[in-house]
């Protein structure tokens, strides 16, 4: 039986992943970086830090430390979600229907520990999480299964107990490594991709989560 939801960030309960690219494209570009397509999707599910690293390993610039230039990314993405964030279909009824059949809900993410507040304060839904925690406070991010792992102890609920809800193939691969049920809610362009075949449910947005995937 399924004892808690743990819900990944971005892409999950709001759709930042524009927001990060404007804001990695203009810190980036400010740099002198040629941030192109193709290389800005390997970097999609790095952390800020390693996404750093990545464009100063293909682009190198003078100047800013690799930290400095990942906090002025975090910055704008924060002011970009402050300004433009809402929450995806069925996250508020989810979150709800959780609550109600008192089913504990912690937040995995790869994002900076900072963003977490601004996200859920401006989706209306941080009451109803007990745990947040970042992979910038582990050793590796996803797909390392670190992260899952620190939640579900946070939460004192045993990993397999767990349902990890992502949108992505490195977090699914984060939450199979840490034992747990997964949910995975693709991006459309993304539903039939093999990535996902590790997962136990997947949905078209979370209008259509039911409670049998806790049974």
């Amino acid at each position: 039986m399924i004892e808690a939801v743990i819900f990944d960030m971005d892409g999950t309960l709001l759709d930042s992943e524009p927001m990060w690219k404007e804001a990695e494209k203009a810190v980036f570009s400010e740099l002198g970086v040629d941030v192109t397509e193709q290389l800005a999707q390997q970097s999609a599910s790095m952390t800020t830090i390693e996404a750093s690293e990545f464009w100063y390993h293909h682009y190198p610039w003078h100047g800013p430390s690799i930290e400095e230039v990942a906090n002025r990314v975090v910055t704008r993405v924060g002011d970009l979600i402050s300004m433009r964030g809402s929450a995806l279909e069925g996250v508020s009824d989810t979150l709800a229907l959780l609550e109600k059949h008192q089913v504990k809900i912690g937040l995995a993410t790869n994002a900076p520990q900072r963003l977490i507040p601004i996200v859920l304060d401006k989706l209306g839904i941080a009451a109803y999480f007990s745990v947040c925690c970042s992979s910038e406070h582990e050793l590796e991010g996803k797909p390392h299964p670190a992260i899952y792992l620190s939640t579900a102890k946070a939460l004192g609920v045993c990993p397999a107990n767990c349902l990890a809800v992502e949108d992505s193939g490195t977090g699914v691969l984060a939450a199979k490594a840490a034992n747990m049920r997964i949910l995975a809610i693709p991006q459309d362009n993304e539903y039939d991709h093999q990535k996902f075949d590790l997962s136990d449910f997947k949905l078209r947005s979370l209008t259509e989560f039911e409670l049998e995937y806790l049974a």
